[in-house]
């Protein structure tokens, strides 16, 4: 059962991602592109073929922490859409069973209406664990809240 009352439910639609986790690997990949097209750009002796090697290497790494950066969960009135590094999911919220987020896990976990579980990788305690326990919860309450089954009925 879940430790957010009904009154304490935020407003939908809400998105939750993991922001501390997010700013690190947007920043980290902006200076990454920068200092490596800066180093093509400075050294004298590298040919054009080699400066846009440099270049397009520094944008697939950047790209790489970029995709790291994009997963998020979006709760509104019709359901959750979850947005892993490279996939997308829209679930009603009568097919969330139960959210999960065990110790050591290393994000939420959702328990599907079609015996699957799905990671969720926008709620993850990396960084910022206690907001992702928060931010758990929260998702979990919603889906009882607004799943078929009504808060606190037995689920299968």
């Amino acid at each position: 059962m879940s430790d957010v009352t009904p009154d304490q439910l935020p407003a939908l639609p809400v998105t939750f991602r993991p922001g501390r986790t997010r700013t690190v690997l947007l920043a980290a990949g902006t200076a990454l592109f920068l200092v490596i097209t800066l180093i093509a750009l400075l050294l004298e002796h590298l040919s054009p073929g080699e400066r846009i090697s440099f270049v397009f290497t520094a944008a697939l790494l950047a790209g790489v922490l970029f995709l790291l950066a994009r997963p998020k969960v979006v709760a509104d009135e019709a359901g959750v859409t979850v947005v892993n590094i490279v996939s997308r999911r829209r679930l009603e919220w009568a097919e969330i069973l139960q959210v999960h987020l065990r110790p050591g896990d290393p994000w939420v976990f959702l328990d599907l209406s079609d015996g699957t579980s799905m990671p969720a990788l926008g709620i993850q305690p990396g960084i910022a664990k206690r907001q992702a326990i928060a931010d758990a919860r929260t998702l979990r309450a919603l889906a009882e809240e607004r799943s078929t089954a009504g808060p606190g009925a037995a689920r299968g």
